[in-house]
C-alpha cells in the first residue's frame, strides 16, 4: 500500500516554488490545502522522505531564505527560524 510524505510550507508562494522543484527533479508530488504537498511514497518510505527533506533543503539554499526544513511526526515543516 503507498503512503505519502506530506510538506507543510510557510506561506502559498514557497509551496508552489517547492512543489515545481519536486517535480522537475521526478517526484509525483501535488499541491494540498492552503500551503501544503504530498508526495506519494511506493517502496521505501524513509529514502523518499529523505529525498524530499534534500530537495526542501536545496531549494531553501538556492533562494536564500531564513527558513529551516523541520521533520516531526512523518511530516516536513518549513518555518521561520526560533529566536
Amino acid at each position: 500500500m503507498a503512503s505519502t510524505i506530506h510538506v507543510e510550507a510557510a506561506r502559498i508562494p514557497d509551496r508552489d516554488r517547492l512543489l515545481r522543484e519536486l517535480e522537475a527533479s521526478g517526484l509525483e508530488a501535488r499541491a494540498v490545502d492552503e500551503v501544503g504537498i504530498e508526495v506519494p511514497c511506493e517502496g521505501n518510505e524513509q529514502q523518499v522522505s529523505d529525498d524530499v527533506y534534500a530537495q526542501v533543503e536545496n531549494l531553501i539554499m538556492k533562494i536564500g531564505s531564513s527558513f529551516v526544513p523541520i521533520k516531526h511526526d512523518g511530516v516536513i515543516y518549513i518555518r521561520p527560524p526560533v529566536g
